[in-house]
């Protein structure tokens, strides 16, 4: 359980990380109401990727060190 929590952490941490860039870089501050609610959406989806997929990446690495 121990190992599961550190790498949800650090998948959160890389999403958290990837979703404010997206937002300071690649959109910031849209005009319309609109604009904004897709550039959240963009950013959720991204961060959420990359989230489970560090995530991932973490669990298969320690669960082959084993």
């Amino acid at each position: 359980m121990k190992e599961a929590v550190k790498q949800g952490l650090f998948g959160c941490i890389m999403g958290a990380i990837m979703s404010f860039l997206m937002n300071f870089f690649v959109l910031p501050l849209p005009s319309t109401v609109f604009g904004n609610a897709m550039g959240n959406a963009m950013s959720g989806v991204l961060s959420g990727f990359m989230g489970g997929f560090m995530g991932l990446l973490i669990y298969l690495r320690a669960k082959n060190k084993k």
